[in-house]
């Protein structure tokens, strides 16, 4: 009989072994040899059953496939991923930065979530933020406050109180030492102190202001720019290109500054912003005057939501909110936050029903403030 080479048994082996395992159950493991025959050996029964003998093994079924944890969601209000609350320029940035951190501080020791702040540098910017995840609360002016809901951004939570009042009215200021070429004074208050209401009617106070140039606030106040401008166009005057100088204290300031019209010639604010700047000049009251205020159409501004704040994150907040407001020592933190706040009211949406309503009248739609 012809003797079996070692090549060939190794072959034969390796073929008897692929056989066995391709024939075990589906679960088995096999791997696939390629093997390239060069010459055809006549194996002898003998050796083919001990070749099956040795390599008959238990099969090895596939292990199961580990199952893939559910993500955790991630948990808002911690150091890795503190809650912001964002700021509306509407005073000084150094008010609201030092304001605004001891609210966030006081808010974090009764809610015990991380708070960090930040200051948009516009209205425009303070509403993307609620929209990008870069703000969770957001203390909001009511135009703003509307498109952040129109494009589904935020929610609203609180009003502001001041003097126990939810709305407001505007104010257009100018300086009293601005004068004529004659030397006689430029403007006319048409203003009573004594009862905080207009002397006039808006056509015969504003008429003064035809041709002269405004200081606004941004384009998404209400009380700084979008009322008092559509006022003058209502009464048919026509006014320059205005000075946009960011806040209601900046344009006090402006109004101030500017005894021969430097920065402007009159400037519209929130009635009395002239408040927010005594500190820095304590003849404000005797320097610019008021010529005429609005009644309070406006509604103040808001506490309002990220809408992608969980219901419990929201909850909590709004009770530490109201907690804040319902001290001494709260109403003094709000009210030095940069917006003077007296106190603050739990309302929704339908708050702002009677000013949509208004806005509609007026011509305003505020899905053009985009």
């Amino acid at each position: 009989m012809r003797k079996v080479r070692p090549l060939y048994m190794a072959m034969v082996f390796i073929l008897m072994a692929s056989m066995v395992l391709a024939a075990c159950s589906p679960e088995t493991i096999v791997k696939t040899v390629e093997v390239k025959v060069v010459e055809t050996v006549e194996v002898p029964k003998e050796v083919v059953k001990e070749v099956v003998k040795e390599v008959m093994v238990t099969p090895t079924t596939a292990p199961e496939p580990e199952a893939t944890a559910t993500p955790e969601p991630v948990q808002v209000g911690t150091a890795d991923n503190p809650i912001i609350m964002a700021l509306a320029p509407s005073a000084t940035s150094q008010e609201l930065q030092t304001g605004g951190e001891a609210i966030a501080a006081k808010l974090s020791e009764i809610t015990g979530y991380t708070i960090k702040i930040s200051v948009p540098t516009n209205y425009a910017a303070l509403v993307e933020a609620m929209g990008a995840g870069n703000a969770h609360i957001g203390w909001l002016p009511p135009l703003a406050y509307m498109l952040a809901k129109y494009k589904g951004y935020a929610d609203v939570g609180l009003v502001v109180l001041r003097a126990d009042s939810d709305h407001y009215g505007f104010q257009y200021v100018t300086n009293v030492d601005r004068k004529n070429e004659d030397g006689t004074p430029m403007f006319t208050s048409y203003f009573d102190p004594a009862t905080g209401k207009s002397t006039a009617d808006a056509a015969t106070a504003l008429k003064q202001l035809d041709g002269k140039k405004p200081c606004w606030t941004d384009p998404l106040s209400a009380s700084g720019y979008v009322l008092p401008a559509g006022v003058l166009g209502k009464e048919g005057v026509k006014v320059k290109a205005g000075a946009w100088v960011q806040g209601h204290p900046t344009v006090i300031k402006s109004v101030y500054l500017s005894p021969k019209g430097e920065i402007c010639d009159f400037g519209a604010t929130y009635i009395d912003a002239r408040t927010a700047v005594v500190k820095d000049f304590p003849d404000v009251n005797d320097k610019v005057v008021v010529v005429y205020v609005s009644d309070p159409i406006i509604p103040n501004d808001n506490v309002s939501y990220a809408s992608t704040l969980p219901a419990d994150v929201r909850e909590k907040l709004t009770s530490a909110l109201l907690e804040l407001a319902g001290t001494e020592e709260g109403r003094t933190l709000l009210k030095n936050g940069g917006y003077d706040i007296g106190g603050l009211k739990a309302v929704d949406d339908t708050f702002y029903d009677e000013f949509r309503v208004y806005l509609e009248a007026a011509g305003y739609d505020v899905t053009n403030f985009k």
